[in-house]
């Protein structure tokens, strides 16, 4: 079936990718947002769709896009596709208190051999690393304090619903977005981290410290 490509700059899209990427997100927000208020019809879940969507559903296509936009610049054909059935069990599932979130996969053909793969598939939680960081650095900058970050963090855990948004999307965002990165970095079956690994050790065992350090770290209470 022919798609109508869109060029943005060197990026290469499409209507149906913008489409998966736009379902894929309000589904993740949606179930975050169901987990967060322990509720769908009241006014709780929308405050909890609201952080859910901008830190969750950050992250996640911060975290895809960084596979295409490598994997494109090697000049492969790259696009985000969503398992629509994965999209409707997390939903379903966090109404029962938990989640399973496998939202789709970058789809990549094209001339991709051990070193490309591995840089490919460092990009997503690279860039999960890096919003995660990103969001710690909103939050200290509104504390000035890295004991005042990690406890509203800690209580983010605890009861997000009594942060005001400007503490609990940092708060949400950067505890979220480092589970991603640390849970994408397994070296087995079919995570990012065991491409890594094969491609380069150094840069895969690298990465996982930064990761799980930054996971320990977010358990602190100070």
């Amino acid at each position: 079936m022919y798609q109508k490509k869109i060029k943005i700059g060197n990026i290469t899209t499409s209507e149906v990718e913008i489409r998966d990427l736009v379902k894929a997100w309000l589904a993740i927000s949606i179930a975050f947002g169901v987990l967060i208020a322990n509720s769908f019809f009241s006014t709780r879940f929308y405050y909890a769709f609201i952080i859910s969507s901008l830190s969750v559903g950050v992250g996640f296509i911060a975290h895809e896009l960084s596979h295409k936009f490598i994997a494109q610049r090697y000049g492969c054909f790259a696009e985000f596709r969503a398992f629509n059935f994965y999209l409707i069990l997390a939903i379903a599932m966090s109404f029962l208190g938990f989640i399973v979130v496998a939202p789709g996969a970058v789809m990549i053909s094209g001339p991709i051999g051990r070193r490309r793969n591995g840089k490919i598939s460092a990009g997503g939680p690279a860039a999960s690393i890096i919003i995660a960081l990103i969001f710690f650095l909103m939050l200290f900058l509104q504390v000035w304090g890295i004991p005042q970050s990690l406890n509203i963090i800690h209580q983010a855990r605890l009861d997000i619903m009594a942060l005001p948004l400007n503490y609990a999307i940092p708060a949400v965002g950067f505890f979220v977005n480092i589970l991603i990165a640390a849970f994408n970095l397994l070296p087995f079956g079919i995570f990012d981290g065991r491409k890594i690994f094969n491609w380069n050790r150094i840069v895969y065992i690298s990465m996982f410290v930064i990761a799980y350090s930054m996971l320990v770290i977010s358990f602190l209470r100070i």
